[in-house]
């Protein structure tokens, strides 16, 4: 399983969850003590939680968009994890803004224990997909499975 933009061509992908939206979120303490950013290069003066790829073992670049305009900011913190728990929890703690999908963000946002930032600069982008070979002939059973992951939702 992958994100949609993260598919190669010779492959094919079944989409089987919603597009997605990322999150930059801080506890209210973390933001006691500094500014709101405004936009993402605002960031750079913020303790920011980085995440460790796990693959490529590199730090990830925030990724934003607005009004056709594409950035990816390389953050600085105290903190890098190779989980989004893990960063969650620390943002949760007041110990810098963290970078994570909406869906597990919204219910800290709800009750008030994070804030969320730059909402506007964070567009929606393609989900998670089922991946596989295409020269691959699909069994009946493999074809069930499929069917049966395939989002049908709007």
């Amino acid at each position: 399983m992958r994100l949609g933009e993260q598919l190669a061509k010779d492959m094919i992908a079944v989409r089987i969850a919603p597009d997605m939206r990322m999150s930059v979120v801080g506890a209210p303490s973390y933001f006691k003590k500094r500014q709101t950013p405004k936009k993402p290069q605002d960031l750079i003066a913020h303790n920011c939680i980085n995440l460790r790829l796990p693959t490529r073992g590199a730090l990830y670049a925030w990724e934003f968009e607005k009004a056709g305009r594409e950035l990816k900011v390389r953050v600085d913190g105290q903190l890098i994890s190779n989980g989004t728990a893990q960063i969650l929890d620390a943002a949760l703690a007041g110990l810098g803004l963290a970078y994570v999908p909406e869906g597990l963000a919204q219910p800290y946002v709800d009750r008030g224990r994070l804030q969320r930032v730059l909402a506007d600069w964070c567009a929606p982008f393609s989900g998670y997909h089922l991946y596989y070979p295409s020269r691959r002939q699909q069994t009946p059973a493999f074809a069930l499975f499929v069917d049966a992951l395939r989002y049908k939702g709007q």
